[in-house]
C-alpha cells in the first residue's frame, strides 16, 4: 500500500516547466492517460501550440514579412578624395576668361555659349537614336555631351554618337542615396573643367526625351527674354535686367525648389532628429526634382560646397524616407542664391499613379503627337523642354513622330 508521501506525490500535478524541459517527461505525459485540471490543460495547450508553431513561423516569415531593404554602402574615402581633387581642379580652372561666364553677366549680345547635356544612367541609353536626331541639326560649337554610367551596370557603348562622351570618373550609384549627388557633381565638374564655354548644365536620365528641337532649347535658354514666365510679384523678376530691351544680362537656373510638402519633416529627420543641424535647419530644408538646368555660376557653387555635403552624405535610418538627391541641390541653391533660381524645372514628369516613389512610366501605346503637345504645357515657362519617364519600348513610336511632332516647334 502506498505511503502518504507517495500518494501525495502521485496526486500532485506535474508542472508545465518540468514537462517542457525534459523530452522523456513530455513523452511519458502523452502516453500515460491522466485527468488534468482545466486550468492546467489550457495553459499546456497554449504552450505546446506556441512550441509547435515556431518552426512554421521560421519557414513562413520570409514570405509574410516584407524584406528589409539593404542600405547602400557609404561613399568610400578613396572615392571622396578623388571627387574632391576633381572639384578643386574644376574650381581653380574657372578664372579669368571663364569667370566672366560664371558670373552670368555677359558683355556681348551673341556670345558663343554652350549647353552641357549631362546624362546620368545606370542602364543603356535607350533613347540614344532619338537624342542623336536631336543633336544632328545643332552646330557642334553650341553644345557638349557628358555621360556618367554606373560601371557595375555594364552599360552598352555601342552607339557611336555617345561613345566618346562617357566620363572616366564614373562610380557606382544607388537610388535614394548620396551617390547620386556625387555622380551629378562629377558631371558638373567634368563639364566645367572641359570647356569654359559651357554656360548651362542640363541634367538628364536615360529615361528622358526632348520635347523640342535643339534650336528651340538653345534659344529658350540663351536668347529668349520671355521664356521664363515667373510670377511678376517675385521680387527678383521685377528688377530682372533680362526683362530690359537689348542684350540679355542675367541668367537664372531652372531648378524646382519646394518648401511645403507633406513628407518633408519625415525626410528631414531620416538621418536623426538633430543630425542636419546647425547647417540645415528644418525651415531651410527644400525638395525638388533632381533633373534641372543650372547656370555656370550655380554649377560652380555646387562643386565648391563642403558644408552642406557633409550633412547630406550621412546615412539614413529610414531608407524609405531618404532621397538626398531630391533635397541637396534645392536646399543648397535656395540657401545660397534663392533669387537666382526660377524654382521650377524644365523636365516634365507625371506623378499620377506613382508607385514606390517612381513617376508614371509612359509605354509605347501612349505615344502620339497629342501626348507631346500635352507634355509641353507649362504654367511657369513658355514650354517644358524635356520629359520623363519613358520605357525603352517607346523608342520606335517616338522616332516615327520625331520630325512632325517633337522637332516641329
Amino acid at each position: 500500500m502506498p505511503t502518504t508521501a507517495t500518494t501525495a506525490a502521485a496526486a500532485s500535478p506535474i508542472s508545465p516547466a518540468s514537462i517542457i524541459s525534459s523530452p522523456t517527461h513530455l513523452l511519458h505525459f502523452f502516453l500515460k492517460p491522466r485527468r488534468l485540471p482545466l486550468m492546467f490543460s489550457t495553459n499546456f495547450v497554449l504552450i505546446l501550440s506556441l512550441l509547435l508553431s515556431l518552426p512554421v513561423l521560421f519557414l513562413l516569415a520570409p514570405r509574410i514579412l516584407p524584406p528589409h531593404p539593404l542600405s547602400p554602402p557609404a561613399i568610400s574615402p578613396s572615392d571622396e578624395q578623388s571627387d574632391l581633387a576633381l572639384f578643386r581642379r574644376a574650381s581653380s580652372s574657372s578664372s579669368a576668361s571663364s569667370s566672366s561666364l560664371s558670373s552670368s553677366h555677359l558683355s556681348t549680345p551673341n556670345p558663343k555659349l554652350k549647353i552641357a547635356f549631362l546624362f546620368l544612367t545606370n542602364t543603356d541609353l535607350h533613347f540614344a537614336p532619338l537624342w542623336h536626331r536631336f543633336f544632328s541639326s545643332a552646330p557642334k560649337t553650341l553644345y557638349n555631351l557628358y555621360v556618367h554610367a554606373d560601371p557595375s551596370a555594364n552599360v552598352s557603348r555601342d552607339h557611336p554618337f555617345f561613345r566618346p562622351h562617357f566620363i572616366p570618373s564614373a562610380r557606382r550609384t544607388y537610388r535614394a542615396s548620396p551617390t547620386l549627388i556625387s555622380a551629378t557633381r562629377r558631371l558638373l565638374a567634368t563639364a566645367i573643367l572641359d570647356d569654359p564655354s559651357n554656360a548651362f548644365f542640363a541634367v538628364l536620365s536615360q529615361y528622358c526625351i526632348p520635347l523640342h528641337s535643339f534650336n528651340y532649347v538653345y534659344d529658350s535658354l540663351v536668347n529668349s527674354r520671355s521664356f521664363d514666365l515667373s510670377s511678376p510679384d517675385d521680387p527678383f523678376s521685377a528688377d530682372d535686367p533680362s526683362r530690359l530691351a537689348g542684350i540679355r544680362l542675367q541668367y537664372r537656373s531652372f531648378i524646382e525648389i519646394i518648401s511645403k510638402e507633406p513628407r518633408l519633416w519625415k525626410r528631414y529627420v531620416a538621418r536623426g532628429r538633430y543630425s542636419m543641424l546647425p547647417e540645415v535647419p528644418f525651415e531651410k530644408f527644400r525638395v525638388g526634382s533632381q533633373f534641372f538646368v543650372l547656370t555656370r555660376r550655380h554649377a560652380l557653387l555646387v562643386i565648391k560646397d563642403r558644408r552642406l555635403w557633409k550633412k547630406f552624405k550621412l546615412p539614413c535610418y529610414r531608407e524609405d524616407e531618404c532621397y538626398p538627391e531630391e533635397h541637396y541641390f534645392p536646399t543648397l541653391l535656395s540657401m545660397e542664391d534663392p533669387n537666382g533660381c526660377t524654382k521650377y524645372t524644365l523636365t516634365r514628369v507625371n506623378w499620377t499613379g506613382t508607385t514606390k516613389g517612381h513617376p508614371h512610366t509612359y509605354r509605347s501605346f501612349e505615344i502620339s503627337p497629342g501626348l507631346i503637345q500635352e507634355l509641353r504645357k507649362s504654367n511657369y515657362s513658355s514650354s517644358y523642354l524635356f520629359a520623363r519617364k519613358f520605357s525603352p519600348d517607346c523608342l520606335s513610336p517616338l522616332l516615327r513622330i520625331a520630325d512632325k511632332a517633337i522637332f516641329r516647334d
